[in-house]
């Protein structure tokens, strides 16, 4: 559905699976409510300017970061939720925008 979507909306990618991916990704913590700050980053990024898709990228580009980091680990130390929940709780829809969410 997500790479229909992103067919349908003219939007070309680099890799168009691993974007979707992402999207879902972001979309089932969503759905799973307050176990991670993703749907309340979704909504204040959404107060903040940003539509539903933006807000999504915004928050696939937190994870998508994480999850690189991830792969270059040596010892493989696994996701590190707590990193990821300051991180997205620093995201702001300027700082992404920007393209600077990082502290």
């Amino acid at each position: 559905m997500v790479e229909d979507y992103h067919e349908r909306a003219g939007i070309e990618l680099p890799n168009v699976h691993v974007h979707a991916a992402i999207h879902v990704v972001v979309e089932n913590q969503v759905a799973m409510g307050d176990e991670l700050p993703t749907k309340e980053t979704l909504d204040r990024l959404m107060v903040e300017g940003l539509d539903r898709h933006d807000a999504i990228h915004a928050i696939g580009s937190v994870l998508s970061t994480h999850l690189f980091d991830l792969l270059k680990q040596e010892p493989k130390r696994g996701f590190d939720n707590e990193i990821y929940r300051r991180d997205l709780e620093c995201l702001t829809a300027e700082n992404w925008r920007r393209g600077d969410w990082t502290e």
